[in-house]
């Protein structure tokens, strides 16, 4: 589903990324993992159509898309979540979800109704507060964005990249700054939607518990290199690893 082969970038003088090369098969998981300043942003980046890469290329499914641009992408199944989470802070969350139903439909060419129209057609709407019952969020839909928890953005934010139908969803640090219950309820989320909608991921994230629990394979990046890659167990008990990032206390943790 998603091939990335000798991926270099550089910011200036600074190699950021070494020639990154990896495959995901569709509807399994990847986990890339690492030091801060490996890379892992980066790449999630350049995958993305973000920002461009100095050589090297990006497959998805079975098509080179290494010079498309990032909306692109998104039309041709590429969906993104951020460490930040980016939603339209001045909207309610129905109108969040509102917003990305549209902006498929556009994408697709559909009609959305008379230009002049105040509200969605119903069943944009429908489908709207459908994305929102699957996060959990229909019984905030009235609530403006920016005054939703950290976690809640987050999840409004996955809703927005799901109601674009992807294939591939790639997850920048997705429960970043959340406490644990909201991190237990945000992993099992993003694990019942990878099975109910058949997707392909693609994370990185620092938590190795959330690692363990959503990745069927993990990708070591260090100084913009791959050093490693396997299985959980593989990676706990690859000594390169151990040095460089996990440390001895978290060979042994399970992820619970």
């Amino acid at each position: 589903m998603l091939a990335v082969r000798d991926i270099r970038k550089d910011y200036g003088p600074v190699a950021v990324l070494k020639g990154v090369s990896f495959d995901i098969a569709a509807r399994r998981s990847l986990a890339v993992i690492g030091p801060n300043g490996a890379g892992k942003t980066t790449l999630m980046k350049v995958v993305t159509g973000e920002v461009p890469a100095e050589s090297g290329s990006v497959r998805f499914d079975d098509r080179d898309v290494t010079a498309q641009a990032a909306h692109l992408r998104v039309r041709a199944g590429i969906g993104r979540t951020f460490q930040v989470s980016r939603v339209f802070l001045e909207n309610s969350v129905l109108d969040n979800a509102v917003i990305a139903v549209e902006a498929r439909l556009r994408s697709a060419g559909e009609t959305l109704g008379r230009w002049y129209a105040t509200q969605p057609k119903p069943a944009v709407r429908d489908e709207a507060e459908q994305r929102l019952r699957a996060i959990g969020l229909d019984s905030k839909r009235d609530v403006r964005a920016a005054f939703l928890s950290h976690g809640d953005r987050k999840r409004l934010e996955l809703a927005l990249a799901l109601a674009l139908n992807p294939r591939v969803l790639v997850l920048d640090e997705p429960t970043a700054g959340m406490s644990p219950p909201e991190r237990r309820r945000t992993v099992e989320l993003i694990a019942g939607l990878r099975e109910a909608n058949g997707l392909t991921l693609l994370l990185t994230e620092h938590d190795m518990g959330v690692v363990y629990d959503l990745a069927d394979e993990l990708m070591v990046l260090n100084y913009g290199a791959v050093i490693a890659r396997g299985t959980a167990d593989e990676i706990r008990a690859d000594p390169l690893v151990r040095e460089v990032y996990l440390g001895q206390e978290m060979v042994h943790a399970q992820g619970h």
